[in-house]
């Protein structure tokens, strides 16, 4: 029992522990089940967690080597704009600012795999590692490219190499895709730089230059220059000696490299130059020594190589290219990156580009612009004249400013060069940068071109433009026939330079500087005077080429001590007499300006000016010794455009007030009522009243006079036949009378015997108050009354004046003659004065009663069309004056005050 009882318990015990346990089983079984679907559901939010983060990387990483992918073909542009990266299919020559990367093919950037794949959107299989694709797939490259004539997902980025200014490249591999290769850079260089700034130098021994057929076109104007088979050990020694000179002159140590210089003057004073070298086997070691120098040192200098079938080690700045045809062809500074080469140029562009650079090296290179010579605007006018006038001329060819002085020593220019070769625009070019130095109180120009054009009048006030440049007090255009013009400047500075020198002897001083100190508040400018074609003056045989010459040669041997400087300008100076005559008077000229072909003007030993090109020219501040020569690139100054706006600039500074300069234009007839003499006029009914004649041809624009007063003689006599010319002298005599009487102040009679000659005189008539009107039907009448006035035992209570148009064919026979002989000889002294016009200087004469007659009654007279040996009787002395007819040009002469005749210019009409 108690074994049964304990069976019984036991079982009892086991049952209830099995159902404990099936219990417990159940319960797991039922938390396994409940686990599993948690971990299955878990497994299923992590799948779609990391699906949705590899699509976000997958579109991260897209947009994020797009991004690169413009970047860098935005930065491709950049470094290679224009035509240094443009495509052939479109190119043309364009120069750019600045050297730039030049294109030699497409850069294969990698790109995503096809979408089927599920990789990385960028993939790098590494072959080394993985030989062979999983699942018996193609072996992977290393990268994935992108394919070009595909969808183009990435920018195309050029790829580029660095050669002007930067350093040099080096082609191997495919002999003729390396030829391409060579020829493109050489385009693009030529073709993206200003024609002459790149210098080519070919070295092909192999093909005999057959290499750079395409570029022979550059082979005449000496842009490309071949070197002998034997001639690569000369060449290196030539580039070697080149960096050198450039280390030693033109950087001479101031500059790292030209490329340094250019950024910090904006001037580039020596060309590119490029060797090509085609093959050349083994070099030997003196030639390799050479190399390797040029390779080290000649880019700084503008020295580059392209190297094609030479071994080259690499190193910094050489950039090495291997040709190879597809996707095959890599470069140096592209790393693992396959290259896709561009075709070469086709030989159209190549041949119309190399033409056009030809054209335009043989046409010379293009000047600068006027500003190179300016300074900044806030220096202007800083500098004093006290010792001179320096400023620069241009530029040298080492690119360092050429500056020009005027002062004691050098005192006077000459200037000489053929027509076109740029004389004018020189002269504006040193104006412009002395004037933009020195303020008016420091400089004044007077400036006369004797030839027949108007280059100065921009200077003067215009109906265009009515400023003016601020340092000029004369401007003379159009006087290639009034070389009186040139003697009245002459004349004018000769007496600016005796009062200078007057105030020198009073300071106690004995030049300009010393006269400045001592008379800080007087105004003592420097002046500089330019005489354009100024052999004209000098041309002829007579007196006024006398006085010239005598005028020129005082002030140059004393002007430069008072601060008067000449400049005189010709197209050829070989062939003045009066100047190579006077050998003391051209070596005052120790200044000498030689434009292209310029003969006689340097010494005769020097001939560089017989090889300039355009825009250039020589300064010699020795006589035109040799080694005085300095070359000079000389800047555009003659845009109206440029010259205008720093005229404008200058001028605004004027204060207010300042009068413009005198013009005078001697194909411009003055007008009367523009003179100052006559404005100034007034009625005070002058006891001597003035008869104004004409304009005189002098720098202060004087009216010609002739002074009326009780005097024997007081006449004035119109000689020869031009009728309009007779009319305006005696319209301006009469209107001028009449300016300075009031309206019953004086008495004026009219009479007019020239049909012709009735509309002038009836429009004086009508500008006269109650001015008396005569013909021949009632000329006898005013005879017999100014024959009484001029016989009368007193003079009359006002003065009379008498104009007679055509005098000679005044009616009335002996008897009138009688009567004006009378009055001509009797009236001045009663204030009765005749101013006639005869028709010939034999009818004054013979109206004065013949040959043997005294001309004495004719104390003044005006010459028109009458040569000067028929003036001879109404001339002082033994002589004629020297006068040949010009059309509105006459003779002026008056016994009273006159010791030689002055030609004036009759006034136009109003």
């Amino acid at each position: 029992m108690e074994i049964r009882a304990g069976l019984s318990h036991a079982l009892g015990a086991a049952e209830n522990a099995l159902g404990r346990a099936r219990r417990e089983e159940a319960a797991a079984s039922a938390r396994f089940d409940r686990v599993r679907a948690a971990a299955e559901t878990r497994q299923r939010k992590l799948a779609a967690a990391r699906d949705e983060r590899l699509r976000s990387v997958e579109e991260w990483h897209g947009t994020e080597l797009g991004a690169l992918a413009g970047a860098a073909a935005g930065a491709a542009d950049r470094a290679a704009p224009g035509e240094a990266g443009e495509l052939w299919h479109s190119w043309e020559a364009t120069p750019l600012p600045r050297a730039a990367e030049l294109r030699i093919g497409q850069l294969l950037l990698p790109s995503a795999p096809e979408e089927a794949e599920p990789a990385r959107p960028w993939q790098w299989n590494d072959p080394e590692k993985s030989g062979t694709a999983p699942d018996g797939a193609e072996p992977a490259r290393p990268w994935q490219w992108d394919d070009p004539e595909g969808s183009g997902a990435a920018p195309e980025v050029p790829a580029l190499v660095q050669l002007l200014d930067h350093g040099h490249v080096v082609v191997q591999g495919d002999r003729k895709l390396g030829d391409d290769v060579v020829a493109a850079l050489l385009l693009r260089a030529l073709g993206t730089s200003a024609p002459g700034s790149v210098q080519v130098i070919g070295y092909d021994p192999e093909h005999l230059g057959g290499g750079l057929a395409g570029f022979a076109a550059l082979a005449p104007p000496k842009v490309l220059t071949f070197v002998a088979p034997n001639g690569l050990s000369a060449l290196l020694d030539d580039l070697v000696g080149h960096v050198r000179r450039i280390n030693e002159t033109v950087l001479a140590g101031e500059y790292s490299s030209l490329r340094e210089l250019h950024a910090a003057t904006k001037r580039r004073p020596e060309p590119w130059r490029v060797a090509v070298l085609l093959g050349a086997g083994e070099l030997n070691r003196h030639e390799r020594t050479q190399l390797e120098r040029l390779l080290r040192t000649g880019a700084a200098c503008g020295v580059h190589l392209i190297v094609h079938g030479l071994a080259v080690d690499p190193g910094p700045g050489i950039e090495c290219v291997t040709a190879a045809p597809g996707t095959d062809a890599r470069m140096s500074s592209g790393g693992d990156l396959p290259v896709r080469l561009d075709p070469g140029p086709p030989q159209s562009v190549l041949t119309a580009t190399c033409r056009q650079i030809a054209e335009a090296v043989a046409a010379g290179p293009a000047p600068v612009a006027l500003d190179s010579l300016l300074p900044e605007p806030g220096e202007q006018w800083r500098e004093s004249s006290a010792t001179g006038l320096t400023a620069p001329l241009g530029d040298s060819p080492q690119g360092t400013r050429v500056l020009v002085t005027l002062s004691d020593y050098p005192p006077h220019a000459l200037i000489a060069g053929p027509s076109g070769t740029g004389k004018t625009n020189l002269i504006y070019a040193w104006m412009g940068a002395l004037a933009s130095r020195y303020s008016p109180a420091e400089l004044a120009f007077y400036l006369l071109d004797f030839k027949e054009g108007v280059s100065f009048a921009r200077f003067a006030p215009g109906r265009r433009d009515q400023s003016w440049l601020p340092h000029v007090r004369l401007v003379g255009v159009n006087v290639n026939t009034d070389r009186e013009f040139g003697l009245a400047l002459l004349r004018f500075l000769g007496a600016e330079l005796r009062r200078r020198a007057d105030a020198a002897k009073q300071h106690e001083v004995t030049n300009l500087a010393e006269l400045r100190a001592e008379d800080p508040d007087g105004v003592w400018p420097r002046i500089v005077a330019v005489v354009d074609e100024f052999q004209v003056l000098l041309a002829g045989r007579d007196a006024v080429t006398t006085e010239a010459v005598d005028l020129l040669e005082d002030l140059a041997r004393r002007g430069r001590s008072q601060g008067i400087h000449l400049v005189l300008a010709s197209q050829d100076i070989s062939g003045i007499e009066a100047l190579w005559g006077r050998p003391a008077l051209v070596a005052q000229f120790t200044l000498r300006i030689a434009l292209p072909r310029a003969r006689r003007v340097l010494a005769e030993q020097n001939t560089a000016a017989e090889s300039l090109p355009r825009y250039h020219a020589v300064v010699n501040s020795d006589s035109g010794a040799i080694e005085a020569n300095q070359i000079v690139r000389v800047p555009a100054a003659g845009d109206r455009e440029q010259w205008g706006a720093l005229q404008h600039r200058l001028w605004r500074r004027l204060p207010a007030g300042e009068r413009p300069p005198r013009l005078f234009d001697g194909d411009v007839q003055p007008r009367l009522a523009d003179s100052p003499d006559f404005r100034a006029l007034t009625a005070e009914d002058s006891p001597a009243p003035v008869a104004l004649l004409g304009e005189t041809i002098d720098v202060l624009s004087r009216s010609a006079r002739t002074v009326l007063r009780r005097a024997p003689g007081r006449n004035l006599a119109v000689l020869g036949t031009r009728v309009d010319e007779a009319c305006a002298v005696l319209a301006t005599a009469g209107r001028s009378l009449a300016a300075q009487y009031s309206r019953d102040g004086a008495r004026f009679s009219i009479a007019c015997f020239d049909q012709d000659a009735r509309a002038a005189a009836e429009a004086l008539h009508a500008r006269i108050p109650d001015c008396g009107w005569y013909d021949a039907s009632n000329a006898e009448w005013l005879l017999e009354d100014v024959a009484v006035e001029a016989t009368a035992a007193w003079p009359a209570d006002r003065p009379h004046f008498v104009l007679l148009y055509a005098a000679d064919a005044m009616p009335g026979g002996k008897a009138a003659g009688d009567q004006l002989r009378t009055v001509l000889r009797q009236g001045p002294e009663r204030r009765l004065h005749v101013l006639g016009w005869w028709r010939g200087a034999g009818l004054l004469r013979d109206a004065l009663g013949g040959p043997a007659s005294r001309t004495d009654p004719i104390g003044a007279w005006v010459a028109l069309d009458v040569h000067g040996s028929e003036l001879a009787p109404f001339y002082p002395g033994t002589g004629a004056p020297n006068w040949y007819p010009r059309p509105w040009r006459a003779l002026h002469f008056d016994r009273s005050v006159h010791r030689g005749a002055e030609v004036i210019i009759p006034y136009g009409a109003s």
